[in-house]
Parts: C-alpha cells; sequence; structure tokens
C-alpha cells in the first residue's frame, strides 16, 4: 500500500488516541478526497469511520472498496450488509437487482436474503432462502444456525439428523463457524427437550468463543467502581452545564433479553417515533472524552476551555450522527447495550433527554443470554459465572444512576410489562413525553427490520409465557445461581 494512501487512515488512528474526534474525522474526509487503488484501504476506511459515527463516510468507503478491481461478490455482499446495517434499505434493493446474473442464485446471496427477509418479518421466506443456500452448499455452518434459530425442532427432526452428521466436518472449520454451528445445534436440542445435551453443546460453544475474545472482568470492576465513586452530584458540579436542547431521543437501556427490544418496537410504533436500534453512537459521540470516566470528562472540558458549550457540541455531534442514519425529522430510540457505562455523560451532554431502564429476573435473562449468538462483541455472556459477574456490576450501575438521575430514568421491570401492557406503556410514553396511541399495542405487526436477536418474539404479541424459564433449568443454572447470590 502505498505511504501517500495509508498516511491519512494512520493519522486517524493516532488521532483517536489522542481522543480528538474532529481530526479523526477530517483525516478520514481527506482520505476520500485524495482516492486510492486498494480495497484494502477502503475497507479501513469504512471500519474506522463507522467506529467514530461517520455513517456516511463509512457507506462511501464500503462503496469504493465493493468497486474495487476485480470484481468480486465477496466485496459486494459487504457492502450490502453495510447498507442494511444502517438501514439503507432502498439501496440494498437497487444493489441486489444489480448483482450479475451468475450470483443471484449464490449460496452466500441466498443467506444475505435470509436475513434480510427474517429481519422483516418474513419468516417462511427467510426459510425458503436458508434451505435454498444449503441446497447449493450442504455444509454452510452460517445457513444451519440460521435455519435452527427460525424453526422449531421436534423429535426425529431430519434437519437436526442433517446437523449431527455435519458435527465433524465443522468442526475443522474456524472457532467462530465451529461455535455458531454449536448454538444451533444446541438450540434443536433445547426444542426437543434434551436439555443436557443442549448445554453441553452451548458450553463447548461458549467455550470457543472465550478462546476468541475473553471476558475483561478486572476492567469491568475497575470502571465501574470509578463511576460509582466518581459521578456523585458534587462530581456532577464539576462539569459546565449544557445548553438544554428539545430531545428527539428516547433511550432505552437494560441488559439484553431484558425486554428491551419489546419496548423498541412499540416505541416506534407510535406515529411522532420514525425508528430505533441498537445504534451504538453515543459512545462515538463521546469519543473526545477518552475513557468515559469524570477525568476524561474533565480533560475535554479543560481542552474545550474556550468553547461557548462543549457538552452541547458533542450532544449536537451525536444529533448529526442520528441525522445521517434516520434523517433529520422525527423522534427515534436508541437501545445499544451497556449504556450504563456512559450513563452520567450521556446524561449531562443531552440535559433532556429520558431513559426506560428495563428489568428482568435475573436467572430468565442469564439463560436467555448464555443460549444466545450475539453477533456483537458480548464476552460476559460466554460463560454462567461471567454472566452472573457482569449482571451483578450492572444491577450496582442501575442502582446508582436511578439515584442520581430519579427523575430522569423510569424503571420497568419486564414481567409486570408484560402482564399489564397498557399501564406500563402509558407510563412510559409520559415519561418520555409522548401522548398514548392504540398503535403502540399492536406493535407486533409492524414492518420495520430488526435486528436482532429477539427478532422472532417480538414479530408475536405480548406473551408471559417466557416468565420464569429458568425455573426449570435450575440445576443447569447452578453456576450462575452461585456466582451471583455470592
Amino acid at each position: 500500500m502505498p505511504d501517500n494512501a495509508a498516511s491519512p487512515i494512520l493519522q486517524a488512528v493516532e488521532a483517536l488516541r489522542r481522543a480528538d474526534r474532529d481530526l479523526a474525522v477530517s483525516l478520514l474526509q481527506q482520505a476520500l478526497r485524495e482516492g486510492a487503488q486498494h480495497g484494502l484501504h477502503w475497507k479501513s476506511v469504512a471500519r474506522l469511520a463507522a467506529t467514530i459515527g461517520e455513517i456516511d463516510l463509512s457507506l462511501e468507503a464500503s462503496r469504493r472498496f465493493a468497486a474495487t478491481p476485480p470484481a468480486s461478490l465477496e466485496r459486494r455482499l459487504h457492502y450490502l450488509g453495510e447498507l442494511a446495517h444502517f438501514g439503507r434499505s432502498a439501496q440494498v434493493q437497487t444493489e441486489l437487482q444489480a448483482l450479475p446474473s451468475s450470483w443471484q442464485a449464490h449460496e452466500a446471496v441466498l443467506h444475505f436474503l435470509g436475513s434480510l427477509s427474517g429481519e422483516q418479518g418474513d419468516f417462511a421466506a427467510a426459510e425458503a432462502h436458508y434451505r435454498g443456500a444449503i441446497a447449493r452448499s450442504p455444509l454452510a455452518p452460517q445457513s444451519w444456525f440460521a435455519l435452527a434459530m427460525l424453526k422449531r425442532f421436534d423429535a426425529g427432526d431430519p434437519d437436526l439428523a442433517a446437523m449431527v452428521a455435519l458435527r465433524p466436518s465443522v468442526a475443522k472449520m474456524s472457532p467462530d463457524l465451529h461455535a455458531r454451528y454449536l448454538y444451533g445445534l444446541a438450540k434443536a436440542h433445547a426444542d426437543i427437550g434434551d436439555h443436557d445435551q443442549a448445554f453441553a453443546l452451548y458450553g463447548e460453544g461458549a467455550a470457543l468463543r472465550r478462546g476468541i475474545e475473553p471476558y475483561p472482568a478486572g476492567r469491568l470492576v475497575a470502571m465501574t467502581e470509578a463511576l460509582i465513586r466518581d459521578f456523585t452530584p458534587t462530581g456532577l458540579k464539576r462539569l459546565v452545564p449544557a445548553d438544554a436542547v428539545e430531545e428527539a431521543v428516547i433511550f432505552v437501556n437494560g441488559l439484553p433479553r431484558s425486554g428491551t427490544t419489546l419496548v423498541e418496537q412499540m416505541l416506534t410504533s407510535h406515529s411522532a417515533v420514525v425508528d430505533g436500534g441498537e445504534l451504538n453512537l453515543v459512545r462515538a459521540a463521546l469519543i473526545p472524552t477518552g475513557d468515559y470516566s469524570m477525568n476524561g470528562a474533565l480533560a475535554y472540558q479543560q481542552r474545550m476551555a474556550r468553547h461557548p458549550d462543549p457538552w452541547g457540541k458533542l450532544a449536537s455531534d451525536y444529533r448529526g450522527m442520528l441525522a445521517m442514519r434516520f434523517g433529520p425529522v422525527g423522534r427515534v430510540v436508541d437501545k445499544t447495550l451497556v449504556q450504563s457505562h456512559y450513563m452520567g455523560l450521556l446524561l449531562h451532554a443531552l440535559p433532556n433527554a429520558r431513559v426506560i431502564w428495563m428489568r428482568r429476573d435475573p436467572a430468565d435473562v442469564a439463560l436467555s443470554c448464555y443460549r444466545t449468538y450475539f453477533t456483537s462483541s458480548v464476552p460476559w455472556s460466554w460463560s454462567l459465572r461471567d454472566i452472573a459477574h457482569f449482571m451483578a456490576l450492572e444491577d450496582r450501575l442501575h442502582a446508582h444512576w436511578s439515584a442520581l438521575f430519579p427523575d430522569r430514568i423510569l424503571t420497568v421491570p419486564y414481567e409486570a410489562l408484560v402482564h399489564a401492557p397498557e399501564q406500563w406503556m402509558e407510563r412510559v410514553l409520559s415519561h418520555v413525553g409522548l401522548p398514548p396511541e392504540p398503535g403502540v399495542m399492536a406493535f407486533h405487526g409492524s414492518k420495520r427490520a430488526v435486528r436482532t436477536a429477539s427478532v422472532q418474539q417480538v414479530r408475536a404479541p405480548i406473551s408471559t409465557t417466557r416468565i420464569g424459564q429458568a425455573q426449570a433449568l435450575r440445576a443447569h443454572l447452578a453456576p450462575f445461581h452461585e456466582a451471583y447470590g455470592r
């Protein structure tokens, strides 16, 4: 790679090490202006731009990566995946239609079509696409996994027999593909009631994932202690106030599988709400604070001493990212995972923001998280003891932030919500400043894309059937109960 092509992106990385997001953005813009011939260069630009919340830059770099000769289906699918991730549905369809006819029936394209159909709630079409991919490539761990997540297995199911037969071959693949397959096979065994085998398979898959990315327990403990120690009423007074602006964002926080997607789907069914999702943009906007700590916040504030509204600038950056993602009109829902790690700075920079914090029975959450193959980085979910450790930290942060911001955080128990949804949604809507609407109770009929592990659940009406599921599997969850109780 020529030095002059690599220079802006390497400088951007260095700028981010110094928490200078503005300079990093400028350097990535420079990289796009200067141009380059190397496809991997554009992929690096796209990845870095996405990390710092510059969606338009990321998509343009991804487009250039896909257009780099010679023509490659892998690069085109990467671009399609980025377009879908950032909600560019119309562009996805245009790009799909433009694929060469020789690629239209490729197993990778069929798998991608299955994912799109599943996100839209068309599970029959999704299954057909996955089966088409498997027919063309029988040894396809990703498609078998996706099919397993989609269907309900019965005893003697030929799909289960086919998956079991593939096990020796899949074991020779990469740890990530092997783990994905094991989670799918485990789910099949859980469906037929063979929970001993299911948990054994989940354990194998989780062990593979821990080998790829271990759980940083010590770092998270230190971070939690620092947040609780430093973010106090006295500590927050050290931060200059942010100018209050009407807030268009509704934050939904909570552990995965605690009901956050359910509330998000209900809120986005309101006529005043445009869309939402796991946006991960607040974190990008707060990059200038370094490690999101109070010390980092004070250092940022000192660097910006001459700016009339340093925290308002970060809020403006965040709103700009939202505009790139959704357009400039309407309210949106941000349900990014573990926003508890920067809740203090979030609520300081956005003084009118409101938070819905979902809480659910710990054992039910632990069971669901342990059995979920998260495609994003969730390293605490790959061990029942690590789940207990992480949940205990989240309990402390929930108690801390709720006490510090009692008027801005509404805690919603999942069990109470599903038992009395009209009553609780009235409270939720009132908390975020929205008038009641009957449409929020018909959320399961929404056609918006849902990119989450709980996509099937939010396509169904509210049900109490998932309450207490962990009780029947208490023996299998013994490591969680032992660690969480301690």
